[in-house]
């Protein structure tokens, strides 16, 4: 559940549509599959990585907060920060990372490694990865559902949530940094 909270592919889905009419196409497989690699990968180096380049957890955290900031004030504000000249997908970037295995979820995966069994967390991840691919197939059903309002009503709430979680991502390793 606390993956399932900071993955928040639910509160993505504006984000998706926007990416997918950006783009065209969103490889569903390929951005679940990638994302569970890296969220397992991490699980178990991204300590080692980490402290091979000189960053702390509580620096990775701080960063990804300002990704999800970003993000939250695209979603907010309709604008668009992020540009790729010609982008061919958005399945690795920016979905499976920072999206859906951005410095949130990483840095949980770090913390819960110290109160869980790794196999329970690799159950949890894969989990969350199928629940990730079966909104990822049907963003498209989702948006006919709620339509063009329906979205832009949902991307806006869901862009503050976005800008409140990025404000707690960084209130809560802003102070460790200057402590350490």
């Amino acid at each position: 559940m606390i993956l399932f909270a900071v993955i928040d592919i639910l509160g993505s889905i504006p984000i998706i549509i926007g990416l997918r009419n950006k783009v065209g196409h969103i490889q569903s497989e390929k951005a679940s599959v990638v994302a569970a690699i890296i969220m397992v990968a991490f699980l178990f180096v991204g300590d080692e990585i980490l402290n091979l380049i000189g960053i702390d957890v509580n620096s990775f955290a701080v960063a990804g907060a300002f990704i999800i900031f970003f993000l939250a004030i695209e979603m907010i504000l309709g604008i668009s920060l992020y540009h790729d000249d010609e982008p061919e997908s958005a399945s690795i970037v920016p979905i499976a990372f920072p999206l859906i295995a951005g410095a949130g979820t990483l840095t949980s995966l770090l913390s819960l490694r110290a109160e869980y069994d790794v196999e329970n967390i690799i159950v949890a991840i894969m989990i969350n990865t199928v629940f990730v691919y079966l909104v990822l197939k049907s963003s498209r059903r989702i948006e006919k559902v709620l339509g063009k309002s329906g979205v832009n009503i949902i991307r806006k709430i869901f862009g503050v949530i976005l800008m409140a979680i990025a404000v707690k991502l960084f209130a809560a390793n802003i102070n460790e940094l200057f402590n350490a």
